[in-house]
């Protein structure tokens, strides 16, 4: 179960913009990362690689936690958006919700729910 404080520096991260760095501090070894019940992606480098590789596609993201998050033992939800600009131009505007599970400090398990209507730059 995270600490509030954990929590906490866990969104800072993200909305800092440190997308692949916090998935390097605050996931475990062998996470699983998937989006709208797809396939999950496995183990803690295949998903910093996964992220990289949106990033280098990007000329900025803008992360932001829509307050509150919910905490019920080791499961968090976080209702994020992000605003990204990509290499080229084309901007996207994406809400979405992300299940996660924790294992102490880190996260073991994120599910992320969104329209994927939303993935189509405009």
């Amino acid at each position: 179960m995270p600490t509030a404080e954990r929590l906490e520096a866990f969104i800072a991260a993200v909305e800092s913009g440190a997308h692949a760095k916090a998935i390097e501090n605050y996931y475990t070894e062998d996470a699983t990362m998937r989006e709208n019940q797809a396939e999950p992606r496995r183990g803690r480098g295949t998903l910093v690689a996964h992220e990289q590789a949106v990033l280098d596609r990007t000329e900025s993201v803008v992360s932001t936690c829509v307050r509150p998050a919910f905490v019920n033992g080791d499961h968090v939800v976080i209702r994020w958006v992000f605003d990204f600009r990509f290499k080229g131009g084309k901007a996207m505007r994406m809400e979405e919700l992300a299940w996660q599970r924790w294992a102490g400090d880190r996260i073991a398990e994120e599910e992320f729910f969104y329209d994927p209507a939303q993935n189509k730059p405009a």
